[in-house]
């Protein structure tokens, strides 16, 4: 096709062919889709927690077989405030560039403890399919607010032992023995 111009094979009985890829490319995506994979991505925060990141793997690597899907499995261990884990970044690389066309995850906050919102935003533009397995209860915000409090805590809690002060150490032990005990 030239400037404007339709280009036509012509066919031994003197019709004339055209190539409907090249006129409307756009409806000729379902190649491009069947090559982006489906990932399963899996996370937990520590060491101590391996037992439940198998646990997560084993379940994602079932849903996905029965759905009959081919796919991958990451797994990742670190916080869910942690932007800088080796496989968050391979799939989040992965989404931006196309490769992914279905994201399983076990639970919403696997992904990330905070800010799963833009990154589900950035997979609906790049027209990725999230599944999440276990949708959960509707928590109440004061259950939300509470995890997200006693997950943080340890971050103020590092900067402030920094100084090594025992009148910094003080209220943040107090503040982690509230949080306990309002369980």
């Amino acid at each position: 096709m030239g400037k404007g111009r339709l280009v036509a094979e012509h066919a031994a009985g003197g019709h004339r062919r055209y190539d409907l890829a090249k006129l409307r490319p756009e409806m000729f995506g379902a190649e491009d889709e069947a090559k982006r994979r489906t990932i399963a991505y899996a996370r937990v925060s520590s060491h101590d927690r391996k037992d439940d990141l198998e646990r997560q793997r084993q379940l994602l690597e079932f849903y996905c077989a029965r759905q009959g899907w081919t796919f991958e499995v990451i797994a990742d261990l670190g916080l869910g405030r942690n932007y800088h884990k080796k496989g968050w970044k391979r799939l989040l690389d992965a989404i931006i560039g196309g490769q992914v066309g279905r994201l399983v995850l076990t639970q919403k906050d696997r992904l990330l403890r905070f800010g799963a919102e833009r990154i589900f935003a950035i997979c609906e533009a790049k027209k990725v399919e999230v599944v999440i397995l276990d949708q959960g209860e509707e928590t109440r915000f004061e259950e939300d607010l509470e995890q997200d409090l006693l997950e943080i805590l340890p971050v103020f809690r590092a900067r402030l032992s920094g100084s090594r002060s025992r009148k910094n150490q003080k209220p943040l032990d107090g503040g982690k023995e509230a949080m306990e005990h309002s369980c």
